[in-house]
């Protein structure tokens, strides 16, 4: 049996990098959805922007984990 070491380390460094974006992604919808509540206690608009924001950030990091969860699926 033989390892390819090459292959090895590019999938774990594909991983690192996709883990980093996606939590990245999560928390940059976090931080809309605090902007957002900001907005709403401080009376300045109903922070629609940071929600929408929050929507788009959250619904990419859903696709990302079902894109992972098909791909182990169909193996």
């Amino acid at each position: 049996m033989q390892i390819k070491w090459a292959a090895l380390a590019e999938t774990a460094g594909v991983s690192l990098a996709v883990t980093l974006a996606v939590v990245a992604v999560f928390a940059l919808g976090n931080l809309a959805l605090s902007r957002r509540e900001a907005a709403v206690e401080a009376g300045t608009g109903k922070g629609v922007p940071a929600l929408v924001a929050a929507g788009v950030c959250f619904a990419a990091c859903a696709a990302v984990v079902l894109y992972g969860i098909s791909l182990i699926a169909a193996k």
